[in-house]
């Protein structure tokens, strides 16, 4: 954490086949100990899956899938008077899209049997339809902000 003042954010190249500053966060955050090329073969094969699978052009299908399983709330704990009270706060865009990228990854890695590629398009496709891990995992924590809203005026 810096003495003085913010960091500045570093802007990010978009991927080389898309075009898209959202594709290239997504395979950084695929990543595993730094070998991107595996990264973005993985996420290259899963698009193409997805056309394969359902004829459409699969970068808005994967823009569609973000955008359903970007959350508007999340709970952090706050400490009052000796107890921890879990309280809802709306969510920045970045921390969102970063949320969401977890969890499309984690529902893709949770799929049994096929490849990492098969799973990733599966799971962006039940994503894109409001189904899946992902769009589980988002409607659970609106729950569980929806349950704190009494705890909302500890908010600060």
């Amino acid at each position: 954490m810096p003495r003085h003042g913010k960091t500045p954010k570093r802007k990010l190249r978009p991927d080389v086949i898309y075009n898209s500053v959202l594709a290239q966060k997504f395979i950084n955050k695929m990543m595993v100990q730094g070998k991107k090329t595996k990264s973005e073969n993985i996420f290259y094969r899963a698009l193409a899956e997805i056309k394969k699978k359902i004829n459409q052009e699969p970068l808005p299908v994967f823009e569609k899938a973000m955008e359903n399983v970007c959350p508007l709330l999340e709970v952090k704990a706050r400490r009052v008077g000796g107890a921890t009270y879990q309280v809802p706060v709306e969510i920045s865009k970045e921390r969102a899209q970063a949320m969401a990228m977890q969890w499309l990854r984690e529902g893709a890695r949770e799929r049994g049997g096929k490849s990492m590629a098969e799973n990733l398009a599966g799971e962006l496709i039940d994503a894109s339809n409001n189904a899946g891990v992902a769009i589980k995992n988002k409607e659970t924590l609106h729950k569980t902000a929806e349950a704190n809203k009494a705890f909302a005026h500890f908010r600060w």
